[in-house]
């Protein structure tokens, strides 16, 4: 055994003195004049560049601008292959994209550095109707700033001059898992804050059961993670911590965010000898409003103590088409209320437009509201079409987007009209259930053939219960926790989603399809009204009117809008005319401040 080690340790010894004989290895491709890419290196020594990529595929849309810009930068021989399929059932890029990176710094003419890197389309056809998004880093929260024009509806045809668009990055997400150290699982219900020294609680947030995820928004600097007074402090402790800055047995949970990369943190924590027993949600309902106190995190706007008689309304909207139909919904819900009105708004798709008009709406009419925004996780299964995101958002982070002091909320869509108090609706019992949805009315017998929930699938899956619409509904937020709804509603998602086929209306099939996890309470006929799916002789009794989609007719919703509700116009006219009055005195002060600026200075003695 001996001699076999020495035999064995002085064979390697001789090897290793060897020099290395490790030749350059080329790849011979049988066929390289035909879709194949070529550009030749300058003189000196240069890196060979071998790329095989699929060109109608969304991967070559990103790879071919970082090919250009490694081609300025470093000099290569580059050779790209297409590798293209050979059938093709539909054209599969249906966008332009720029990646927006440039090989080195840029100067304006009087040597100032530049405001930043742009991405320019250029000879863009202009009779289809174009979106701009962003798709930015994953730890990225970005929105747009500046802009007078529709960006999500870009009709090119009619548009004078150039269409322009500001971004700015507004904050960087810290994003973690937690778990509890005793059973390996998500302690449901947990919350953390972040802040510092000075400012302890600047932001905060809930605890997943899935994958015990958590996000946080921030901005580069050294941030405080702890524990949210209450019972979260009062229950659990900090055990140990995996990607921070500080030691394990620190008080204080250091996170220092100093790059533009993702920072995810793995924290474990453990409950305190003497609350081994106790629950975290156990006691929501009764818990003191001090400890159950606003989530914060993602949310700006004005900023009040919640109160039992606040009614809370939540919408989203994108375009200025469905933005306009959002102030006339606000509108028709301020007319009809004597409680204080709190709107909460997904800030992630609203035009910079509405975002400089609603604090001046809000003055007019007196109303509260906040800016709500939510990173879509990295590990949900991501949605491509805007559409589909914001249904998403409807129904997949209710239990994260809202402050735990609210009760209930309730959801109305952009493009609809209240006719009645919803102060019944938040009053209304829910009987156990986490919300409450309206049928889709079925009085319109000639709409019959257009009703897919009465056969096949949904008919079996309902086993006689109705088919909801997610037009308006209430939700009980301390009920939709308790029972972990949304967690529940996430991993139905998580494997509905895979197959392209399924939640072709996400926002309801997924509320559907869950309804015998979670229960849906069915709220009386009146409350939501269609033309679609209504009869005529309903109309009267309709407690909202919704501007739903008609598949027979595909009239357009404006169009609708002024047929079938009467103080549609009287709501739009009002509007304008704030607009109108609002653009005149930024004009005024506009022109006041310009003339001071241009007014002579006094010689000073």
């Amino acid at each position: 055994m001996n001699s076999g080690s020495d035999l064995l340790m002085k064979v390697d010894a001789l090897l290793s003195s060897m020099p290395k004989m490790e030749s350059r290895k080329d790849v011979k491709f049988l066929q390289d004049q035909l879709s194949v890419v070529k550009i030749k290196p300058q003189d000196g020594v240069f890196y060979e560049v071998v790329v095989i990529l699929d060109p109608l595929s969304r991967e070559a849309q990103r790879m071919a601008p970082l090919l250009m810009v490694l081609h300025q930068v470093i000099n290569m021989k580059l050779k790209v292959f297409m590798n293209c399929r050979p059938k093709l059932s539909e054209l599969p890029l249906k966008s332009f994209y720029r990646y927006v990176l440039e090989p080195r710094l840029v100067f304006t003419a009087d040597n100032n550095l530049s405001a930043g890197p742009i991405a320019k389309f250029l000879e863009m056809p202009e009779v289809p109707l174009f979106t701009l998004n962003m798709i930015t880093p994953e730890s990225w929260l970005v929105e747009s700033v500046r802009s007078p024009y529709d960006l999500d509806n870009i009709h090119l045809e009619e548009v004078e001059g150039i269409v322009s668009a500001e971004y700015e990055l507004e904050y960087i997400l810290l994003e973690g898992h937690c778990f509890d150290v005793t059973t390996g699982q998500p302690p449901r219900g947990l919350q953390f804050t972040l802040g510092m020294k000075h400012n302890p609680v600047m932001v905060d947030t809930i605890v997943m059961a899935n994958l015990g995820y958590f996000q946080l928004k921030a901005n580069p600097g050294t941030w405080l993670l702890r524990l949210r007074k209450g019972r979260s402090s009062n229950i659990y402790q900090i055990f140990m911590h995996e990607g921070t800055d500080s030691p394990d047995d620190a008080d204080d949970v250091a996170v220092v965010l100093n790059s533009f990369k993702s920072k995810i943190l793995k924290v474990q924590v453990s409950k305190k000898p003497d609350k081994i027993n106790e629950d975290l949600l156990s006691d929501v309902d009764t818990e003191d409003k001090g400890i159950w106190e606003s989530i914060t995190s993602f949310a700006e706007g004005f900023r009040s103590e919640q109160k039992d008689d606040v009614l809370n309304i939540f919408s989203v909207a994108s375009g200025h088409l469905y933005e306009r139909f959002l102030r006339i919904m606000m509108l028709s819900v301020l007319k009809h209320t004597k409680s204080t009105v709190k709107f909460w708004f997904l800030k992630n798709y609203l035009s910079p437009t509405f975002k400089e008009f609603i604090p001046e709406m809000a003055n007019e009419y007196g109303f509260q509201y906040e800016l709500v925004q939510y990173k879509w996780p990295r590990w949900l299964h991501q949605q491509t079409e805007k559409q589909r995101i914001i249904w998403g958002y409807k129904i997949l982070f209710l239990d994260v987007l809202f402050p735990l002091a609210i009760n209930k909320i309730i959801f109305v869509d952009a493009d609809q009209i209240v006719r009645t108090d919803l102060k019944e609706l938040v009053e209304l019992d829910l009987e156990g259930a986490p919300y409450g949805y309206t049928p889709f009315c079925d009085s319109r017998k000639e709409m019959d053939g257009y009703r897919f929930w009465n056969s096949g699938y949904w008919a079996s899956h309902l086993g006689g219960r109705k088919y909801h619409i997610s037009a308006l509904y209430v939700v009980d937020l301390k009920r939709f926790r308790k029972i972990a709804a949304g967690d529940r509603l996430r991993g139905q998602y998580q494997a509905l989603s895979q197959d392209p086929n399924s939640l072709s209306n996400l926002d309801q099939d997924l509320p559907n399809n869950m309804i015998h996890q979670v229960a849906i309470k069915s709220l009386p006929q009146e409350w939501l009204w269609c033309e679609t799916w209504c009869s005529e002789e309903s109309k009267k009794m309709a407690k909202t009117i919704d501007l739903c989609n008609n598949p027979r007719t595909k009239e357009p919703k404006l169009k609708a809008a002024v047929r079938i509700v009467p103080e549609w116009n009287d709501y739009d006219n009002e509007i304008k005319m704030l607009l109108k009055r609002v653009e005149g005195q930024r004009r005024n002060s506009h022109t006041k401040s310009k003339s001071q600026s241009q007014a002579p200075g006094r010689d000073e003695l």
